[in-house]
């Protein structure tokens, strides 16, 4: 290709300041009759063009082909109801066309498929976007999307060089059923119902108008409950937490004969369940140095009401003081330990002994208390080894212990016994101790000096004392719980004697059993979606477990094999799991975990729609048509021409070059431009001259 530039020997605005006087000159001459004045201004314009520089370019062009670039929908949404039969059956057709177009080396095809990215969705246009990122835009002859249409990057491409043609997999009567979790809190007081705010939704062209579906509501795997709810409207339903931790709901509704999918008939939400204010009534016997250590623990702790009963004036101190000279006021027994001892989360007798201030009704009553789903402490003294001694109470049918009528006066280091290490309030409670063990394993803290001693009846005994006898027993109810510590010397570890000990750990760990947290419960399966995988913990007393029968989302059973990783802690991994809720069960315990989002994008909507890409594709001048009205035939066309008919599709013929080489040729050299100016002055001096 030839063509003329210029490459001034001085700048334009002196040559155009030079031009102007020429032609001044020039027209003077003309004015006063100079026969040669037109030779004058010839020779000016040669010296101007000369100054202009001009010069004759030639480029050596190769053309290349056009690019098209030829995108794949492999996500999940797009092999749902046949569309991986379409989007193949597309390809193909789509390759046999564009290979016509490629045999005149006219147009290059390259092909891109992309798959969906988790809780990302489909980036297809984001995909797009990177590989023309990597071409020269003046060769880009279009792009065609073969997909569902469902993408989640609209933003990612506002504009293309070429026409986008988009071919549309599914079909025009496509429709789905999916629920919707609207509102849902994050946390939530346990025993309180909280509000959940739902839809079941249809989407798309439903074959019949909507009506009432069933939504089920599963609480950790538990029997669901069902509600009658109207499609297409918000309603709000309420469910009740039973435990405090993680609490994992299924909401579901039944799959409907056609639809397209059930993957999004359900959701899963995690709700936290925390407890309101936890209410302990302490009560209190003789006073003696340990008893402010229980109302110290229990006060530091702003989430707990604490009512400390304490006998300051038993029924045998006789002092003739009037009554109504006293400054103690008359405590509400009757109310607290018969009328509203339901109210309370724990109960602790803290060296108390019967005085007969107490009935045995009141010990009757928390009894029933305890079986119900209460909790139960007893810190004894040496009381507790005599005849005013609480297990000569009703308390007795609920004891785990039975009191020898001994108690041990001698200092004694307390030991973790062997179930106690696999018990979460004992297990590494060691490492808490102010100092290293001893070389012949005796833990690294303070001595007590006394201790009752008691037959261990039922229940687990976590810590013992001299001889091996039981110190600290804990043991299930009925629905509840119940600790015996059989001493009242912890108090030592508190005050730092002999270094002390991890008296407010022990405490705080017992307490917190006692009331069913659950990070402390002794027999538990846990799961926990983690990176695509699930996490197993099985905390058991037991030396071994068998392995978890874990069921996928979909249905199928394994088995997990568990490794102990510290005393009483098992546990096991699934990895590459299938995104969903996974039902665990190892024995009698149960737990479910959740894998990847809760609503998974590639499922939230899986209706084939143009409504995402027909922006960009009309913007660019391309098209969306569906598949299954059949594949269009493929031109190129020239740019900026239509690029789609009644059944074809087009691509821009960018006329694309590579510039192989480019020769210049001086038009005006400047000694040949000097010799004509210089003649033709010289010609018109002679003509003048005549």
């Amino acid at each position: 290709m030839d063509a003329i530039d210029f490459s001034p020997l001085l700048p334009l605005p002196v040559i155009a300041g030079l031009a102007l006087i020429a032609a001044v000159a020039t027209a003077v001459a003309l004015w006063r009759g100079l026969t040669g004045w037109w030779l004058r201004g010839l020779a000016a314009l040669v010296l101007l063009a000369a100054l202009a520089g001009p010069s004759l370019r030639r480029e050596d062009r190769a053309p290349v082909s056009n690019i098209a670039l030829v995108v794949v929908d492999d996500s999940a949404s797009n092999r749902i109801d046949g569309r991986d039969g379409q989007t193949g059956e597309a390809v193909a057709g789509l390759a046999e066309r564009l290979d016509r177009l490629a045999q005149g080396g006219r147009l290059e095809v390259r092909t891109i498929h992309v798959a969906d990215r988790g809780e990302d969705g489909t980036k297809l246009l984001s995909a797009l976007a990177e590989a023309a990122a990597e071409l020269p835009a003046d060769r880009i002859a279009g792009a065609v999307l073969v997909t569902d249409g469902q993408v989640h990057d609209a933003d990612a491409l506002p504009g293309f060089p070429g026409p986008v043609q988009v071919l549309l997999t599914g079909h025009a009567t496509d429709w789905d059923r999916r629920v919707v979790v609207e509102t849902a809190p994050a946390f939530a007081i346990v025993g309180e119902a909280v509000s959940l705010v739902l839809k079941v939704e249809d989407l798309g062209a439903p074959a019949q108008p909507a009506g009432i579906a069933t939504l089920s509501i599963s609480l950790d795997g538990t029997e669901p409950m069902r509600f009658d709810v109207p499609v297409n409207r918000s309603v709000t339903l309420p469910v009740t937490l039973n435990r405090g931790g993680v609490n994992v709901l299924q909401i579901s509704t039944p799959e409907v004969a056609g639809e397209l999918t059930g993957r999004n008939n359900a959701a899963i939400v995690s709700i936290n369940g925390v407890r309101d204010r936890l209410r302990v009534l302490l009560v209190s016997g003789e006073p003696y140095p340990g008893e402010r250590t229980w109302r110290n623990l229990l006060k530091s702790d702003s989430s707990v009401d604490l009512v400390h009963f304490t006998i300051l004036r038993p029924p045998e101190k006789q002092d003739f003081v009037p009554v109504f000279e006293l400054s103690l006021i008359a405590f509400p027994t009757q109310e607290l330990f018969m009328e509203k001892v339901d109210q309370f989360d724990l109960i602790i007798f803290d060296r108390y002994k019967r005085r007969g201030i107490l009935p045995n009704a009141y010990f009757e009553n928390i009894a029933r208390y305890v079986r119900d789903g209460g909790a139960l402490l007893i810190a004894s003294g040496a009381d507790f080894a005599g005849a005013e001694s609480l297990y000569r109470s009703p308390l007795r049918e609920i004891l785990p212990v039975e009191p020898t009528a001994r108690v041990m006066e001698e200092g004694f280091v307390p030991r973790v016994s062997e179930v106690g290490h696999r018990h979460p309030v004992t297990a590494g409670l060691e490492d808490h101790a102010p100092r290293p063990p001893a070389e012949d394993g005796t833990p690294g803290w303070g001595r007590w000096f006394r201790m009752v001693d008691v037959n261990a009846t039922a229940g687990e005994t976590v810590m013992e004392g001299p001889e091996g006898r039981p110190l600290l027993v804990l043991a299930h109810e009925g629905e509840g719980r119940i600790a015996v510590l059989n001493s009242d010397q912890a108090w030592l570890w508190s005050r730092g004697y002999e270094g002390g000990g991890p008296q407010l750990e022990l405490l705080r760990r017992l307490a917190h059993w006692l009331m069913k947290e659950p990070e402390l419960e002794e027999e538990v399966l846990r799961g926990t979606g983690q990176d695509g995988a699930v996490a197993i913990e099985r905390r058991t007393l037991a030396d071994s477990v068998p392995p978890v029968t874990a069921t996928s989302p979909s249905g199928v059973e394994s088995q997990v094999p568990l490794v102990e990783t510290s005393p009483g802690r098992w546990e096991g991994r699934i990895d590459d799991a299938e995104n969903g809720l996974w039902r665990l069960a190892n024995g009698d315990q149960t737990a479910v975990a959740v894998v990847g989002p809760s609503s998974p994008k590639e499922f939230a909507d899986p209706v084939s729609t143009a409504d995402v890409l027909a922006p960009l594709a009309g913007a660019s001048g391309g098209s969306v048509r569906r598949v299954e009205d059949g594949l269009p035939d493929v031109r190129l066309v020239r740019e900026g021409r239509v690029a789609e008919g009644r059944a074809w599709i087009g691509l821009a013929d960018r006329d694309a070059y590579q510039l192989r080489d480019i020769r210049r040729v001086d038009l005006a050299p400047g000694w040949l431009s000097l010799i004509l100016a210089a003649g033709l002055a010289f010609i018109a001096w002679r003509v003048e001259g005549r």
